[in-house]
């Protein structure tokens, strides 16, 4: 979800509610001494010019404790109070603050929605992963256990054929190579929510990696290819390795990168001449564990690493357009720029 927004206008900053508190305390002890020197003490009696003047440094000092109050304490405490209520509401609770005081506050405010925001998101991802993940585990599971307990209970009496039991483990099988496959993209996602250390890969070795790894695609490089960008080997390889296989499954001969330069970022499109997603599926294709190749092994979780890797790395991805003729994404990686 996206944070409400602050809305903007001018206000104090806390630089200036503090000098001015200070100058006003500093100004009361001057004014005292001006007005009794205004006036002729007559008498040891207290004078009504003196009530007059405690009465106006009464009223100064509580004007003093009203702005302080406003400006800083009570929009720290609703600050505060939000933060209670919403570990305790969610997303719900998740609302601008009344008043925010000085620049400062409002500032310190917007990013704790925005940080609050993030995390509820993350909450919730972290929820329907693990809920998407079970059901993934738990089906080839079941089918291994279904197919196990079958050969267990064969005996004499109603003894399987040859065929019978290749079939039940073919599918033992088939059904470990899936969650050999799941536990795969598993740990390519674990990777690529936790980066590892900074690095480069140029566009150059991209493709040369791609070549020798899909010797099937004809693959091939357009614009800025001599650039680097900053991204580990290990990240580049399952960024663009997860699109080449993507490419490939979707009956894809060519696969094109359209590198070009803008400011200190580089684009680069990935262009294939496979089947193409259709228009049902376009918004569809980033979620974690939709396939549409199912039956073939897909998991569904390849453009997920994608996009989760390149986040980690400053990057995005994006897709600009599919046809019965094509698909072409859009990644943006900030460049590697080299000192000295």
């Amino acid at each position: 979800m996206s944070a409400p927004k602050i809305r903007t206008k001018w206000r104090p900053t806390l630089a200036l509610i503090v000098y001015v508190v200070l100058l006003a305390v500093m100004a009361l002890p001057i004014l005292i001494v001006i007005w009794f020197r205004a006036v002729e003490a007559s008498s040891n009696r207290m004078a009504p010019a003196e009530i007059g003047a405690l009465v106006v440094a009464f009223i100064l000092t509580l004007g003093v404790a009203y702005v302080l109050t406003r400006t800083i304490t009570g929009p720290i405490d609703a600050l505060i109070a939000r933060t209670e209520e919403i570990a305790r509401g969610g997303k719900g609770a998740i609302q601008p603050l009344e008043s925010y005081g000085t620049r400062e506050i409002a500032v310190l405010s917007q990013s704790f929605l925005d940080l609050a925001g993030k995390l509820v998101d993350r909450t919730e991802y972290v929820r329907s992963f693990a809920a998407h993940v079970s059901h993934e585990l738990k089906s080839p599971l079941t089918a291994i256990r279904g197919a196990a307990e079958l050969l267990r209970d064969d005996d004499a009496e109603r003894s399987m054929t040859k065929a019978q039991r290749l079939h039940f483990l073919d599918n033992i099988i088939a059904d470990a190579v899936r969650l050999d496959a799941l536990l795969q993209r598993l740990r390519e996602l674990a990777q690529a929510e936790t980066p590892v250390a900074e690095g480069r890969s140029s566009i150059t070795d991209i493709i040369s990696s791609l070549r020798w790894r899909f010797p099937a695609l004809n693959i091939s490089g357009a614009g800025d290819t001599e650039i680097s960008v900053a991204l580990p080997q290990e990240a580049a390889g399952i960024v663009f390795a997860n699109l080449a296989e993507n490419a490939l499954q979707h009956g894809a001969t060519l696969l094109e990168l359209r590198i070009s330069v803008d400011a200190r970022t580089a684009v680069i499109l990935v262009c294939d001449d496979g089947s193409g997603i259709s228009e049902a599926n376009r918004e569809r294709i980033f979620q974690p564990f939709f396939s549409t190749r199912r039956e073939q092994g897909g998991t569904g979780m390849g453009l997920g690493i994608v996009r989760a890797m390149l986040s980690s790395h400053g990057g995005t991805i994006r897709l600009v357009k599919t046809t019965s003729a094509g698909t072409e994404f859009e990644i943006t990686i900030p460049l590697q720029i080299l000192s000295g």
